[in-house]
């Protein structure tokens, strides 16, 4: 059974840098498409970044773009979320989630009709000075 958990989050100023990791076990990453969320408590959960299963596909929130980045290492059986330029209101609970998807190009950062199946237990990022 896929399970899989968030690393890498904490407490930095605003300006800088971290990079949040989803390492899975129990099965490998390979056919699923896989995005990061966000929640703070009071507001929605959003859509922060995913990547296709391919690799060929990468979407980000219009909040993050040109700030993060999302990649995805095979050989470690992860995905990582590297952020730059923190903002306060980045500050969040993150977490990683997949959508079963083999070969797919394509993936979104919309949680409609519940794509994403398999959740991490989510890591707290918090950016204040």
């Amino acid at each position: 059974q896929l399970q899989l958990m968030e690393s890498g989050g904490g407490l930095v100023q605003p300006g800088g840098s971290l990079r949040l990791s989803c390492a899975a076990s129990g099965s490998t990453l390979d056919h699923y498409n896989i995005a990061w969320f966000r929640q703070t408590p009071g507001k929605e959960r959003e859509g922060v970044s995913c990547i296709s299963s391919s690799g060929l596909n990468r979407n980000y929130a219009d909040s993050v773009k040109g700030r993060f980045s999302i990649s995805r290492d095979t050989a470690k059986n992860t995905v990582d979320l590297r952020m730059t330029s923190l903002k306060p209101e980045d500050t969040s609970v993150y977490y990683c989630a997949v959508e079963w998807s083999p070969y797919a190009t394509f993936c979104t950062i919309l949680h409609d009709n519940g794509r994403y199946k398999s959740w991490g237990q989510g890591i707290q990022v918090t950016v204040s000075s």
